[in-house]
């Protein structure tokens, strides 16, 4: 397993939603900025998003276990092989991450509880 490089490439925020559906308040997303790189393998990575995670683990999972060596969808998603472009499942202020499959070799880092 490798690890694999998620770069959030975009924050948007959906006015009309927000003003019709939002708390107020409410404004993009304060768990991610546009820039923002992170690592991961098996484990969701620190100070990341929990909804996020669920939406993109899928990716994550996948690229990390090799299937950066195809595009996905046959190939009429993406055409770059070893990258997904995902987005967390916020419909008023949905963040939007790259993530790509790396030569970084993934290493467990804790030891299981029997």
């Amino acid at each position: 397993m490798n690890k694999v490089k998620i770069t959030v490439l975009k924050t948007t925020f959906d006015k009309e939603l927000a003003k019709e559906y939002g708390a107020e308040g409410l404004s993009a997303c304060p768990m991610h900025t546009e820039g923002q790189v992170y690592m991961a393998d098996y484990a969701k990575p620190e100070k990341f998003c929990d909804e996020a995670w669920k939406a993109i683990y899928q990716y994550v999972f996948a690229l990390s276990h090799g299937a950066g060596d195809n595009v996905f969808y046959y190939g009429d998603w993406i055409r770059k092989p070893g990258v997904a472009i995902c987005s967390c499942n916020d419909g008023i202020r949905p963040v939007i991450f790259k993530i790509e499959s790396t030569d970084e070799k993934s290493e467990i880092n804790y030891t299981p509880v029997r």
